[in-house]
């Protein structure tokens, strides 16, 4: 696959969007500016950009615990986002999701989500909806190695494509399910081969190479599209930071040799030496992106420390309903 300049300088956007809104997230919790629990996304930059430039703002995504990456990729402005994780009433969420149940249906981002596996059902939930409405779009499903030990993500595979749905089963294997490596929690080595249970072709590739997993997205998508089905794409990938936070407390699961290894294969800045070795940009191209995007993170991190909490008599809005349903009394549905 040929891709163009724009397309290329695209992806890297994406990838430093996330990577420096992560990065920022997760020095603000360290001071204590940030409420609630962080689970980074750095590292896996590559895979949230391959797959989103490859869909529409009607396309639906569904997403995972660590899952700023998959809404800054599909869309998602640093203002709304950072106020949402200070818990500011500015937030794309009125400050009432935070970090993990973050979302933004104007592009399709149906929420990052606490519950491992929790994802994949809605995710097929809204391909079941396209499909009915035959409206041309798809949805894909972001979910860890992890989650596919867990009951609802075989019963989302099994009726996606029992019932042909147009969704992409997207695995971020980053080999650690929180702490535990993935040896230790499953029999098999490649994820894909659980797709092959349900009729479903999967395929393997380098979670650190954006274009390699660009080029899957846009086949298995070309083939949601012409009502084929669902496929699945195991991005082999991983993390830079620990479960949660930066460095979680001091636990020790991973060797220092094992992260600097994979810290080598870094997604953007060997992607970056691609582009400059074959003379698509220069090393000034990508500082003054940067550059650019660093004030962008600046700016979004002032508007969500200037915002307003949420005031206290919003709190059942767009959560329950003030009114009781038919046979309850008492507190609201």
């Amino acid at each position: 696959m040929e891709l163009s300049k724009d397309a290329l300088m695209d992806m890297h956007r994406r990838m430093v969007r996330i990577r420096l809104f992560e990065e920022a997230a997760g020095k603000l919790a360290e001071s204590a500016r940030l409420p609630g629990f962080l689970h980074l996304y750095v590292g896996q930059e590559a895979v949230a950009a391959g797959v989103c430039a490859t869909l529409s703002d009607d396309d639906q995504i569904t997403s995972t615990h660590r899952g700023h990456g998959h809404l800054v990729a599909k869309g998602g402005q640093f203002n709304q986002m950072m106020a949402e994780l200070m818990g500011k009433a500015t937030g794309y969420c009125k400050g009432k999701g935070g970090s993990m149940h973050i979302s933004n249906l104007d592009v399709g981002m149906l929420g990052a989500n606490g519950i491992v596996g929790a994802g994949t059902p809605i995710a097929v939930g809204a391909g079941f909806a396209n499909k009915y409405k035959k409206n041309g779009n798809i949805s894909a499903a972001f979910f860890g190695d992890g989650s596919t030990n867990i009951g609802a993500f075989h019963e989302a595979a099994n009726m996606a494509c029992a019932l042909r749905l147009p969704v992409l089963f997207i695995c971020e294997n980053n080999e650690y399910g929180e702490f535990t490596p993935r040896d230790k929690t499953m029999a098999i080595t490649d994820i894909v081969d659980r797709a092959a249970g349900y009729g479903m072709p999967g395929v393997i590739v380098d979670g650190m190479d954006v274009v390699a997993v660009h080029e899957a997205a846009v086949e298995a998508a070309a083939r949601a599209r012409r009502g084929e089905g669902p496929s699945m794409i195991e991005a082999k990938t991983y993390r830079f930071y620990n479960h949660h936070g930066v460095q979680n407390l001091g636990l020790k699961y991973r060797t220092d040799d094992e992260v600097a290894q994979w810290k080598e294969r870094d997604p953007i800045f060997t992607f970056e030496d691609r582009l400059i070795e074959s003379g698509t940009a220069s090393r000034s191209d990508f500082d003054d992106i940067w550059a650019e995007l660093r004030a962008d993170i600046d700016t979004a991190i002032q508007f969500a420390e200037d915002s307003p909490l949420p005031d206290p008599d919003q709190i059942l809005v767009d959560v329950y309903s003030a009114t009781p349903s038919p046979g309850l009394t008492g507190a609201a549905s």
